[in-house]
């Protein structure tokens, strides 16, 4: 049986696009493998957070991945600031890490560009992501697209603390979906939706109601052209509606657009509409029986267990390894 680590960051109410993207896929795969899904509280105090609303955003998060359809026995589900072994190993892998490797990241590109005033924490984070997902014996990393440099920058940090120190990491291997991989924004369909987007308009909330995913699928920007087919480069609205529609019904994009063939977009808008509130309501049922429910503590109380059981025993080996800390008789 694979061994599955994949984290999301607290930063705000997951999109439709992390559900397709990323949550629907876990739902499936706690099946036939042993998963580990975490909420990376510590990846999002790399930039400035209320606290309050931070911490109801991981409890929030917590929610959501059982109501998604998580089972808590089946996988464990915790907060990373809970295990220890997090931070601990994050900073022995970023000291082998290089500042080449880590400015020449793209999102700390992005994220930095313009700022005077820049978070070392933005930097670095990447050696911790590494850690989140070595210290459990990571076999697949199911991941976006845009995710892919920094599993790289893992798979090459536990290659060359293997080839350093001593074979304590196993390296992962990347898993993307084929479809829904990245959804993109609803205003700027060349830009990936965003939970944290500045603008409401561009990305569903999973916990948006019916009416305000209606009214943000009507005014997703499309083309003049009229006709629903699946062209990434000259029709990028649609496309992307085109995809949204497809995961929510679990049909390919080829079916979609045989559907929709000669149908106008007003019609082919509000059945996207409709693929995705049916997908949602079941979805925000369970979550608002959860959110501020014991039962919700106790699964995260249960996780932070199970996972720091198996962290602390990677930390252990990759601490003799380099040689910190005693060696007990």
């Amino acid at each position: 049986m694979s061994t599955i680590f994949s984290g999301i960051q607290p930063s705000g109410t997951l999109s439709i696009g992390n559900y397709i993207g990323a949550m629907k896929h876990f739902v499936e795969l706690q099946n036939d493998h042993n998963c580990y899904f975490c909420i990376v509280d510590e990846h999002a105090i790399t930039v400035p957070q209320d606290r309050l609303k931070l911490r109801q955003n991981i409890r929030s998060l917590a929610a959501l991945y059982l109501a998604a359809g998580i089972d808590h026995e089946k996988a464990t589900l915790f907060i990373q600031s809970e295990v220890s072994a997090h931070t601990q190993m994050g900073w022995i892998l970023q000291s082998i890490s290089y500042i080449g490797e880590l400015e020449r990241m793209t999102q700390f590109k992005d994220k930095s560009n313009g700022k005077e005033a820049v978070s070392a924490a933005l930097l670095t984070y990447p050696p911790l992501m590494a850690a989140d997902i070595l210290l459990y014996n990571t076999d697949i990393v199911p991941v976006g697209d845009d995710q892919k440099q920094h599993l790289e920058l893992t798979r090459n940090l536990a290659q060359r603390f293997n080839n350093k120190f001593n074979d304590i990491f196993t390296v992962p291997d990347i898993s993307m979906p084929e479809v829904g991989a990245r959804i993109m924004s609803l205003q700027d369909p060349l830009k990936k939706m965003s939970k944290s987007d500045d603008n409401e308009k561009a990305f569903i909330s999973m916990l948006d109601e019916p009416k305000k995913i209606e009214k943000k699928i009507k005014s997703a920007v499309t083309d003049s052209e009229g006709i629903v087919k699946f062209d990434k480069e000259n029709k990028p609205g649609i496309a992307n509606l085109m995809t949204i529609l497809a995961s929510c019904t679990d049909k390919s994009v080829k079916d979609v657009e045989a559907d929709f063939e000669g149908v106008g977009y007003g019609e082919f808008k509000a059945a996207v509409a409709e693929s995705v509130i049916n997908v949602l309501a079941p979805i925000q049922q369970r979550y608002n029986d959860l959110i501020n429910s014991e039962k919700l503590d106790d699964i995260l109380d249960d996780g932070a267990n199970r996972a720091a059981r198996v962290a602390n025993k990677n930390l252990a080996k990759a601490k003799k390894a380099i040689g910190l800390g005693r060696v007990k008789k």
